[in-house]
């Protein structure tokens, strides 16, 4: 089969690669049949973070199970089903307490195993990892579908954790497509009012769309004060940093109201600095974040994606051919797309 691989700083390629197959009872061989490009596949093309040679990349698919192990009792061949960016034993301590992505058996997709950027992907875990969806679903939603398999649970946990709710005040710093699915939401959630933050003013439209009420497209010091500017010098009852800079967490920080929270999901790739554990003492603001564990939202998330309550799908503003991937990973690095989706 083909599948997408990378050989280094901006060196994507689509090649030949052997088919997945039944290593366990418990797998299932899923024919990708949507895939997209994560803004975190970023890192490793530009170098950022290590990968070796050859490694499979791609960690959100969704498509149609091909085969299954004799001990998956839930699936069959045939079914449509989307896959979490991280598999899990649903079976473990911290699958118990709703945290897959702590899972003591999981782990995540490319790299070592098969990417989801590719024709098909061999899914440990089947009944645990995988969420069925209904076989008769209009293509149109796919793209929305898709985006449970990581930025719309990755949006809804940064605005739980920050501890957004009915009536609050919310900015998310970052336009990418995790913060946009934020502004989602908080929407969803209820807060009253929703300041984006971002200078691509295609990206603050979407915003808008999605529930956005303010667009600050300054940085720095200079957000800060448009910020305070918007809230009577209070500050945000929750704060989504979708960015994972120190330069953003600190934006973060300054903007928080005084017994707020900030729930931050943006990867770390700059250290930790910004990270002004005084302030946040003093002002009594919260700070929770981490890695989402997508698996455990998508029920919950699902039945609204299917009803077009949310419809996070316009965060897809590039569709290719899984030939054209190497031109998907420049547009998005060069900042020419949003978001890229692959159909196959």
């Amino acid at each position: 089969m083909l599948a997408t691989t990378l050989h280094g700083p901006g060196d994507i390629r689509v090649e030949r690669v052997p088919d997945p197959v039944i290593n366990q009872s418990t797998d299932a061989v899923v024919t990708v049949t949507h895939s997209c490009i994560c803004g975190s596949d970023l890192w490793p093309y530009q170098g950022v973070s290590p990968s070796q040679p050859g490694a499979r990349i791609g960690h959100e698919f969704l498509g149609r199970v091909a085969e299954v192990g004799s001990d998956v009792t839930g699936l069959r061949v045939g079914d449509l089903v989307v896959a979490p960016f991280m598999f899990s034993d649903g079976d473990c301590v911290y699958c118990r307490e709703q945290l897959p992505t702590s899972c003591r058996n999981g782990g995540m997709w490319g790299k070592a195993n098969d990417g989801g950027q590719g024709e098909a992907v061999r899914v440990p875990f089947a009944d645990a990892t995988l969420v069925k969806l209904p076989s008769d679903v209009d293509e149109a939603l796919m793209p929305a579908l898709l985006s449970l398999s990581d930025v719309l649970p990755t949006g809804h946990h940064a605005a739980t954790i920050a501890g957004v709710r009915p009536g609050a005040t919310v900015a998310v710093v970052g336009d990418g497509a995790v913060g946009l699915c934020a502004v989602l939401a908080a929407r969803r959630l209820g807060a009253e009012r929703i300041i984006a933050m971002g200078r691509h003013e295609a990206r603050t439209a979407i915003a808008r769309t999605f529930g956005a009420t303010d667009v600050v497209a300054a940085r720095g010091d200079e957000a800060v004060e448009a910020i305070n500017e918007l809230t009577g010098g209070e500050g945000a009852h929750a704060v989504v940093e979708a960015v994972g800079t120190g330069q953003s967490m600190q934006t973060a920080i300054s903007i928080a109201r005084a017994g707020g929270g900030i729930g931050y999901v943006g990867v770390p790739h700059l250290g930790g600095e910004g990270l002004d554990i005084d302030r946040l003492f003093k002002r009594n603001i919260a700070l929770r974040g981490g890695v989402a564990p997508a698996r455990a939202y998508i029920e919950e998330l699902l039945p609204d994606v299917l009803s077009g309550a949310v419809d996070p799908s316009p965060i897809f503003d590039t569709t290719i051919k899984l030939d054209e991937v190497a031109e998907g990973y420049a547009a998005m690095n060069d900042r020419r797309a949003l978001k890229v989706l692959i159909t196959l």
